[in-house]
């Protein structure tokens, strides 16, 4: 696991670097940086992008593999809202960054990242039905892949105060530090000349 996190770790803020460094290649397929709220729009879609792409494991150090990722069946929290949350944050963050951004290369990646985040979704199902079976199958009747469709359907509710946790003070401490830290990440990128 340290070795997998050794060479992951890097390797994902060369990507990351790599696509800040090349967003605005290609065509530019529309602009709408010019519009007074859409920075402020983007930021809030991608601050909930966040929150729902990564504390849904709730350690998050299984992230780069540092801990043993361990298989857990929940339903709670953010799962309530939609069993597949990184799915759901992915596709926000693309769209939020795509509409910024607007350039055929960014265009592309979000098309990439998203069909990668669904096709997630039955393998991800397949593999908690095969861990933990009837009580997936439970879990699975009482949520739902699209968010909130389970809770207006009456098959499960909200539950504010389970979204009380440390990990989401974690990650609004991250938003916000990304953000803060935004133009000098972007420097930090242009400096490594990927």
């Amino acid at each position: 696991r340290l070795l997998f996190a050794f060479f992951s770790i890097p390797m994902a803020v060369l990507q990351i670097a790599y696509f800040m460094n090349h967003r605005y290649d290609g065509i530019q397929l529309w602009q709408l940086q010019g519009i007074p709220w859409m920075r402020d729009f983007v930021w809030f879609w991608s601050a909930l992008s966040f929150i729902l792409l990564y504390p849904a494991t709730f350690n998050l150090l299984e992230i780069p593999a540092v801990a043993k990722p361990e298989f857990r069946l929940f339903e709670e929290g953010i799962i309530r809202i939609t069993r597949h949350p990184q799915m759901v944050g992915q596709i926000i963050w693309c769209i939020a960054h795509s509409l910024w951004i607007g350039s055929s290369l960014t265009a592309t990646t979000s098309i990439g990242l998203i069909a990668h985040h669904v096709f997630s979704i039955p393998h991800g199902d397949y593999r908690l039905r095969r861990k933990f079976g009837k009580a997936f199958d439970e879990v699975k009747s009482r949520t739902s892949v699209f968010p909130f469709w389970a809770i207006l359907q009456g098959k499960n509710k909200l539950v504010l105060k389970e979204f009380v946790r440390p990990a989401y003070v974690g990650i609004a401490l991250f938003v916000y530090g990304f953000y803060a830290l935004h133009p000098t990440l972007l420097q930090a990128s242009r400096n490594l000349g990927l």
